[in-house]
């Protein structure tokens, strides 16, 4: 038998508790969804369009790790969201999470947030290069991550579609998502830059990201780029060797 825990910030009332209760028991029969691993669903509780993220069921040996020695990736979601908050960092806000657990191994776990309504993520940065005040948006993201750095903030999941991008006015306003993996370290150059690796296959994009890097730290636009493209390459490298492997490992599936 699963044994439920829930935790919600400080502003959600009992009967809400009760009500979002419910929505994660039932959560299977809630329409829409969207993800592989992991999956999102957004509905409206009392007005509020709220996002659940379920998060897989772990594997045998994680499931024994996160019941006894590490908090669950809902856990951290809604924790680094709190603190992410109080140091004035963009995220949705969060409303609560949910672990479902036996007595000795960890099971299912949930993370709910406000859905944030974004104009788009980073992702579309990289696909769509004619898009209105296309360099000011980048840079503005470059300053929005130096700005993590200078807080001491290490995104580990860095990646195209972790960001949001909410246009207001003449500003933008940058959101982070997916956020199970993060520390709160102060980092080298070399770990500050390697920061951007995740983020394009696109060298023009690196450059313009590079140059505002270096305005904004003051350290040379040569040793910057240097450096984050080597590290986009590695990156690139290493993620393609890994996905053809995958794919030599489970060939059997192109034939379902």
């Amino acid at each position: 038998m699963l044994k439920e825990k829930s935790v919600s910030n400080k502003s959600v009332s009992e009967l809400q508790m009760k009500q979002l209760t419910e929505l994660i028991r039932n959560f299977d029969a809630l329409k829409g969804g969207t993800g592989k691993r992991n999956i999102i669903k957004v509905v409206n509780s009392n007005g509020l369009d709220l996002n659940i993220k379920a998060f897989k069921i772990p594997n045998s040996i994680n499931k024994w790790i996160y019941r006894f020695f590490r908090k669950s990736k809902a856990q951290r979601s809604f924790e680094y969201a709190e603190k992410l908050i109080k140091m004035n960092v963009g995220t949705p806000k969060p409303i609560a999470y949910f672990e479902f657990t036996s007595f000795f191994q960890f099971n299912k776990s949930f993370y709910i947030s406000e859905n944030l309504d974004c104009d788009m993520t980073y992702r579309k940065l990289t696909t769509d290069f004619n898009l209105p005040d296309y360099d000011n948006i980048l840079r503005a993201f470059t300053r929005f991550t130096y700005s993590l750095h200078q807080k001491n903030i290490n995104f580990l999941d860095h990646s195209p579609g972790n960001t949001l991008i909410k246009k207001n006015g003449d500003a933008y306003e940058f959101y982070l998502v997916d956020l199970n993996r993060m520390k709160f370290v102060s980092m080298d150059f070399e770990t500050r830059i390697k920061n951007f690796s995740k983020l394009t296959i696109h060298k023009s994009m690196v450059q313009i990201m590079s140059d505002e890097y270096a305005k904004c730290s003051g350290e040379d636009y040569n040793r910057i780029f240097d450096l984050m493209w080597s590290e986009t390459e590695k990156f690139q490298k290493k993620y393609h060797k890994k996905l053809g492997w995958k794919k030599k490992l489970f060939f059997w599936r192109s034939f379902n």
